[in-house]
């Protein structure tokens, strides 16, 4: 893949195309999902990536309801149509790596490592949480605010600049 092209990122997934039918368009944005990273798993220079199935919310992958629901409290989040428009983005941005519209940080959390993947032009953040011998999908979301941008941009250029010291 050549690092010069312009990423064209998979069509957005909408609910008006099932007539706003959200139980139609909710088993539909759960297929892509599970298509992706429960029935098999992409690599992510060269490790697997996968979605832990368990726990469960209402019978599905807590991850799919993580990527897909916004909230800070777990166990009441709420559906986000932005993110759920976006469902193909995770997978995409992992296939297209690395490409120079992809911005790739990792960042110590406790005791965890997440590596950050950011496309600024769309807006949109991935995390994979390292382990020992696979990545976890961690999360995946739209950045709605600006100032939430500049922010995961100061994050992108501090690692950098950390690199290269």
């Amino acid at each position: 893949m050549s690092l010069a092209a312009t990423l064209v990122f998979p069509d957005l997934l909408y609910l008006e195309d099932y007539n706003g039918n959200f139980e139609a368009y909710f088993e539909e944005v759960y297929q892509v999902f599970s298509a992706h990273f429960l029935k098999s798993n992409p690599h992510f220079e060269g490790i697997r990536v996968t979605a832990p199935r368990y726990p469960e919310v209402d019978g599905l992958s807590r991850t799919f309801y993580h990527i897909t629901h916004q909230g800070d409290d777990e166990q009441n989040r709420e559906p986000d149509i932005r993110r759920m428009e976006r469902i193909r983005f995770p997978k995409f941005k992992i296939d297209n790596h690395p490409h120079a519209e992809l911005l790739v940080w990792e960042k110590e959390m406790g005791r965890d490592t997440r590596i950050h993947i950011l496309n600024v032009t769309e807006s949109y953040l991935l995390v994979l949480n390292k382990r020992k011998d696979y990545l976890l999908l961690w999360t995946a979301f739209y950045i709605k605010l600006s100032h939430t941008l500049r922010k995961k941009l100061k994050e992108y250029e501090a690692y950098k600049k950390a690199k290269t010291a």
